[in-house]
């Protein structure tokens, strides 16, 4: 799936409650402008604005990433795995953030889990963001550093975190090469 079918979802879902650009504006705080750059020029934003998205259009965050129903046990081979979600850096729009979704097509899920590479451009423009629900990272390969309020920590391979994301947070790629993580976020219905 390509981003365009991401943003091609959340303009359906938009258009079947009947819920224009201004009232999506008006539901997430976002400017309009924001929101229609995003959806036309397939440019998102940090995880927790597209799930204020979600939030506000009633649906969960997976809705924007499912393909098809699936059924149990739901397996996800490295091989198929493709990026769902690219979180643009700084002033270069170099990706800073690549999101692979590993629930996509389990619709009755209440985690959404990912492979994340976190690029270099991370560290470029460090945005914290917040949302409801819970976050639990484990980095594979490479450094990241977690802003969380106003502390800041370290995680190295093979480290792991568990957080309460309605504090604002923001994680970045430590160095020169990326850093590789799963992380699984829970948002309560």
């Amino acid at each position: 799936m390509n981003l365009g079918k991401v943003s091609q979802r959340i303009q359906s879902i938009m258009d079947k409650r009947e819920i224009s650009l201004e009232k999506l504006s008006e539901l997430t705080g976002f400017e309009k402008s924001f929101l229609d750059t995003m959806l036309k020029e397939d440019i998102y934003p940090p995880l927790g604005p597209l799930m204020k998205i979600a939030r506000a259009l009633g649906v969960r965050l997976g809705t924007f990433l499912d393909d098809q129903a699936s059924s149990d046990p739901f397996i996800v081979r490295k091989l198929d795995r493709e990026s769902e979600i690219s979180v643009l850096g700084g002033a270069g729009k170099s990706p800073a953030l690549k999101f692979y979704s590993l629930g996509k097509g389990k619709i009755d899920r209440h985690m959404e889990p990912f492979f994340v590479e976190v690029m270099p451009e991370s560290a470029i423009d460090k945005k914290l963001s917040s949302h409801e629900g819970e976050e639990f990272i484990m980095v594979m390969k490479g450094s990241i550093e977690i802003i969380y309020g106003t502390e800041k920590y370290l995680l190295n391979q093979g480290d792991s975190v568990y957080y309460n994301s309605v504090v604002p947070h923001y994680l970045s790629s430590v160095g020169d090469d990326k850093a590789e993580l799963y992380a699984v976020i829970y948002i309560p219905e």
